[in-house]
């Protein structure tokens, strides 16, 4: 059964920084793509970063520069650290996995497994 727990969420002004991490258990797939989504109320789910199996990123426009993916293989866990952080960033953010390639567009339909998210809240 595959898990995905995400941790790291919380409060922070306008500038600052906060590290996102996700524990993917019982993914035994060899190739996959690993994502992180966002989504804030009344809005629709929207892609910020993937990373597939050889750690090639790919972002959301508003975000390159500031958030960077990575992952530990061996240790099945996913970070996203997001700096400089915007009060319009507000929203549950959830760490998604597919086992395939990543796509050429951060398409939420395209995922299978989601964390339960955590809640990022950026005041001005």
């Amino acid at each position: 059964q595959v898990q995905l727990v995400e941790s790291g969420g919380g409060s922070v002004q306008s500038g600052g920084s906060l590290r996102l991490s996700c524990i993917a258990s019982g993914f035994g797939y060899a190739s996959y793509c690993m994502g992180w989504f966002r989504q804030s109320p009344g809005n629709e789910r929207e892609g910020v970063a993937d990373i597939d199996t050889d750690g090639i990123t790919k972002y959301e426009d508003s975000v390159k520069g500031r958030f960077t993916s990575s992952q530990d293989n061996a240790k099945k866990t996913l970070s996203l650290q997001m700096n400089s952080l915007k009060p319009e960033e507000t929203a549950m953010y959830y760490c998604t996995a597919v086992p395939e390639t990543c796509g050429n567009y951060l398409n939420p339909g395209r995922y299978g497994y989601w964390g339960q998210g955590t809640q990022v809240t950026v005041s001005s």
